[in-house]
């Protein structure tokens, strides 16, 4: 039985109406950025920190449905771009990381070209297309961090069904600049440094410290489950906790980091097509 509150239909706007969005809540992100005094990391070194505390990688291309392919390889130009602005990053304490700020806005003239972008669970085209790859990967690196995340937007669709999924349901990062932002505080004494790099198949992502890692972090699903809305849609849900461990192994705490509802585009019932 369903005993949350039901979530609604999504609302049509005009797009005049979007529009005006967008330029207000850019507006006020830019004034946020002035004004909230905080210390935005942004120093970056080719001198590598000596610890490694977490890697991860994803495929560079993935052959979606009816996903024209030529967007997933300007995908990888989009990602080269924005990537080099953030490989080096160091993060020192009291720092905050914001992926826009790092990043800046993604224009055709900084080399930029049209990718896939998810716009109310519909493929579209648009100018810097395919970064949320790379803002889903520094979501999932950070989670294996003791970084606070102060800011993370949730997909609020889910467009296609697991086909080889390797992570929970709901661990990504959607973003759209420059107010649908990843931040996160160095709260610790550590040094961290955020290095990323491409390889011919790969987006490789490496989060390194100038000191061993104190415990280990382990991201894991508690609960998945699908409704039905009243307005026909299908809801996937799911809870996300992780697990913290000392370096002897022993699980030190279980923390509930976020619930995720997302819209599906397609029937839950189906097997999902691999690709």
């Amino acid at each position: 039985m369903n005993l949350r509150n039901p979530i609604p239909a999504p609302k049509d706007r005009s797009p005049l109406r979007l529009a005006a969005g967008v330029a207000y809540y850019r507006a006020r992100r830019r004034l946020q950025w002035l004004t909230s005094g905080s210390d935005y990391a942004s120093e970056r070194s080719r001198e590598l920190l000596p610890y490694v505390v977490f890697t991860h990688r994803t495929p560079l291309l993935r052959q979606l449905k009816d996903v024209d392919m030529q967007l997933q390889i300007n995908k990888v130009t989009n990602l080269r771009l924005a990537a080099a602005r953030i490989d080096g990053l160091l993060l020192r304490p009291g720092q905050t990381f914001s992926y826009w700020k790092t990043i800046g806005r993604p224009a055709r003239s900084k080399g930029y070209l049209e990718g896939m972008v998810l716009h109310r669970g519909t493929v579209r085209s648009g100018i810097g297309g395919g970064l949320c790859q790379l803002s889903n990967l520094l979501y999932w690196m950070m989670l294996h961090t003791p970084v606070q995340i102060t800011e993370r937007c949730r997909h609020g669709y889910d467009v296609f069904p697991d086909a080889g999924r390797t992570q929970p349901f709901g661990t990504g990062a959607t973003c759209f600049y420059n107010y649908l932002d990843l931040q996160a505080v160095n709260g610790t004494d550590a040094l961290y440094q955020i290095s990323l790099e491409l390889s011919d198949t790969h987006l490789i992502g490496t989060w390194r410290s100038d000191r061993p890692a104190m415990h280990r972090y382990e991201i894991v699903e508690k609960k998945h489950w699908f409704t039905q809305e009243l307005w026909g849609d299908y809801i996937r849900h799911n809870t996300i906790c992780r697990n913290v461990w000392n370096p002897e192994g022993l699980l030190l705490e279980q923390q509930h980091l976020t619930d995720n509802h997302a819209i599906m585009m397609y029937d839950p019932s189906l097997p999902p097509e691999m690709p």
